[in-house]
């Protein structure tokens, strides 16, 4: 099998299952560790903030105090800690191979602040050994799939706040996530206000472009055939927040997932009003698919309805995490695309962003 592309590594996440040990949390020290707060003016929680609880997926969690030394196992959520004014001084990478997992549309948060120690998980679960070498006080996987005994193991040394349990593993949508996110470091009021800032710009890209509300979309990747995201993956909740509409039954045929790959007889899930194409390279992909004679014959190929994004450009790594930072990065980009397409015109091309 072919290497799985970015944006689709959540596949070997999921599938992961190994027994984290509990000796880890007596192992290591703190000497690569990065500077956990931020520091600038009105960035400190609220003293009467904690203790606060958060319900979870496996049960609750409890943060006394406020943390200063804080873990993202989520696979997004540095980016609602930044946000909201902290540096945590350990992250998980996914996407981008960036300098402390932190994306070019977060590195304003960062500041003049240590970029945090980067943790990997390729498919095996959070390094439980680096983190606890990190002493944090506080481990998010808000954005994340836990098992429970990987839960129950990282417990051991640090609060845990894990995906909450109405979701999918990885399909907390992001305006819950920065909400958990900002209970756990004491500032839901402030985490609310990013909500709304980022709503706001949903809401006036919906205005500008009434046309979005009478379309539909889907989001794909040409992974081993076709990949289709279902409605709880944050790229597809990119559109439905734009005001599209998804397959009527596209988690009846995704199923209880982030997504799935589907069979050629139901490549008529593709033929909507715009399909979001998240693929390896944006000339050759489109090649490849066109010719396919079932899915080049679809009126979405035909009439020219279809959005490429670049799986490994900047673009396509903040189409994937769907952040409270990285959304307005997206918009800016996607919107004019999405414009396009469905703008009734087979003639008018869906150009790229230059950057």
């Amino acid at each position: 099998m072919s290497r799985a592309p970015r944006a689709l590594r959540l596949t070997g996440l999921l599938a992961s299952t190994v027994l984290l040990t509990a000796t880890a949390a007596a192992c290591g020290s703190d000497s690569d560790s990065a500077a956990g707060t931020k520091g600038p003016e009105g960035s400190s929680a609220s003293g009467g903030a904690f203790p606060v609880t958060l319900a979870h997926k496996f049960g609750s969690t409890t943060v006394k105090s406020e943390p200063k030394r804080i873990v993202t196992v989520g696979l997004t959520d540095q980016d609602a800690v930044l946000a909201l004014g902290k540096v945590p001084v350990g992250t998980t990478e996914w996407l981008g191979g960036y300098k402390g997992a932190i994306g070019p549309w977060a590195k304003e948060e960062l500041g003049g602040a240590k970029a945090p120690v980067v943790l990997k998980d390729s498919g095996t679960g959070p390094q439980v050994e680096r983190i606890a070498a990190l002493k944090p006080d506080l481990i998010l996987a808000v954005y994340g799939g836990l098992t429970k005994t990987q839960y129950e193991s990282l417990s051991k040394f640090a609060p845990v706040v894990a995906q909450p349990k109405e979701f999918n593993d990885y399909g907390v949508p992001w305006q819950r996530q920065t909400e958990e996110i900002g209970k756990a470091l004491g500032k839901p009021a402030e985490a609310k206000k990013l909500v709304t800032g980022v709503e706001d710009r949903f809401a006036a890209a919906k205005k500008e472009h009434p046309e979005f509300a009478g379309a539909t979309g889907v989001v794909a990747t040409p992974y081993e055939g076709t990949f289709v995201f279902g409605s709880q993956d944050p790229r597809s909740r990119l559109l439905a927040d734009l005001g599209f509409t998804l397959p009527k039954d596209l988690d009846k045929v995704i199923g209880d997932e982030f997504g799935a790959n589907i069979s050629k007889e139901r490549l008529d899930l593709l033929d909507q009003d715009a399909a979001l194409w998240i693929a390896p390279d944006t000339t050759s992909s489109v090649r490849k698919l066109h010719a396919d004679k079932i899915y080049g014959d679809l009126g979405v190929a035909k009439q020219g309805r279809e959005v490429f994004v670049k799986e490994t450009s900047d673009y396509g790594n903040a189409v994937s995490l769907s952040t409270v930072l990285s959304i307005p990065y997206v918009l800016d980009r996607l919107v004019p695309q999405l414009a396009a397409a469905v703008d009734g015109k087979p003639s008018t091309k869906v150009e790229n962003p230059a950057s």
